[in-house]
């Protein structure tokens, strides 16, 4: 089986409605205005909190006010809301809360849940060259960061090397994006169990092998597809061809549908052995290899296709609709497969999983009383999608585009 089905639901069958969507949006956004303390920190939703996180409210860019100051930010320069504050200020008095109380309760370089994310947030707001000065020290600290993965290591903080090269053209960014590729290419190994190239992880006092988005191999080979302009002839060429090669020899196939198993391990007692969302699976796969050159490999096209099949078969995710683990995170995989194909019949269902998770939206706020303040487990990462799925854009906040 492709997917465990009691993580899924039946997708709700309920009609494309534009103009709910932008309601959406608006609800979304007036809720986090007025929940925010001194523009900079959100309660934490009992969903994400596990117990260890600060007090005030976290800052990071995957968990705390860097990625909703950024979505906002965002939302109002596309024209989706106009906002009562200023999220340029708030990301300044994020930037000043971390060191005193980072997330993790310490300050790391982590683009996902430390410092590199809410600096690369800052010098976006701001275009401050003082940030964007401490951004690169950031990054290059992480260059030999051993989880060798995108939460925590060079995989993600590499990424902000790319957005500033793509931004400003300055030649160190393209040097310190090479740097961390060359780190990151040293440790891609060719493994006689997997039968392809892949990382290991040293991580959470464990070495395992990922596959996915979250910390594996997809997310490893996100930056240097996105970079791969940057790479020399022979090395864009291996990455092409050990992403086909890697695809294929792990792929789960169930007719014309394909799933990706977490990884190389044992799963826990209890835990899942098909997941099939951003972090795990499918989703994330598809996601991460969209920036692979369309039409260079009709075998890798159509697995990305099958892979969307396997996403719209298994449904919504009972667990939500953030991006991470969520609806609208599994939705922004036909949101990619519509740009990649043009096929107009991926859109329909990144807008029909936007219903869906919409609906999941309030029945949440309903049982707890409270949004979720965060970008990529929350509603601002739920308000994005809801736009990209008027517009018809497929970028992931904070990692496909800084807007």
């Amino acid at each position: 089986m492709l997917f465990e089905p009691d993580r899924h639901e039946a997708l709700e069958d309920v009609a494309w409605d534009e103009s709910r969507a932008r309601e959406a949006i608006r609800s979304i956004v007036g809720d986090i205005e007025e929940n925010g303390r001194g523009g900079c920190l959100w309660p934490m939703h009992p969903l994400d909190d596990e117990g260890d996180s600060p007090r005030g409210g976290c800052s990071s860019l995957y968990l705390g006010s860097a990625g909703v100051l950024w979505a906002l930010w965002q939302l109002q320069r596309e024209g989706a809301v106009e906002l009562r504050g200023d999220p340029v200020e708030g990301i300044r008095n994020a930037d000043t809360v971390y060191p005193r109380q980072p997330d993790t309760g310490e300050v790391v370089p982590s683009y996902f849940l430390g410092e590199s994310g809410i600096l690369l947030a800052l010098w976006r707001l701001t275009g401050a060259r003082a940030a964007a000065d401490r951004l690169y020290a950031s990054v290059r600290s992480n260059v030999q960061n051993p989880t060798n993965e995108a939460l925590w290591g060079a995989p993600g903080t590499m990424l902000a090397a790319w957005h500033l090269w793509k931004q400003t053209g300055e030649s160190r960014w393209h040097d310190l994006f090479v740097e961390n590729a060359d780190a990151v290419w040293s440790t891609w190994h060719f493994d006689e169990r997997a039968g392809c190239h892949v990382w290991t992880q040293a991580l959470y006092g464990r070495l395992v092998q990922y596959l996915g988005a979250g910390h594996g191999f997809a997310g490893n080979v996100y930056p240097l597809l996105k970079g791969a302009a940057l790479l020399d002839a022979p090395r864009r060429e291996a990455l092409y061809d050990r992403c086909l090669a890697t695809l294929r020899a792990t792929a789960q196939r169930e007719g014309d549908a394909i799933n990706w198993r977490p990884g190389f391990f044992d799963p826990r007692p209890g835990g899942a052995r098909m997941l099939m969302q951003w972090c795990h699976g499918a989703p994330g796969m598809v996601t991460a290899i969209a920036d692979f050159p369309p039409q260079r490999s009709a075998e890798l096209d159509a697995m990305l296709v099958a892979a969307g099949n396997a996403i719209w078969r298994a449904g919504p995710l009972v667990k939500g609709y953030g991006l991470c683990h969520g609806t609208a995170g599994n939705g922004y995989a036909f949101l990619k497969l519509f740009r990649r194909t043009g096929d107009r019949v991926w859109l329909d269902r990144a807008r029909s999983f936007a219903m869906h998770a919409l609906g999941q939206l309030d029945r949440m706020r309903a049982r707890f009383g409270q949004g979720r303040y965060t970008l990529w487990t929350g509603d601002p990462g739920l308000a994005v999608y809801a736009w990209r799925c008027i517009r018809g854009g497929a970028e992931l906040p904070a990692l496909d585009a800084l807007s």
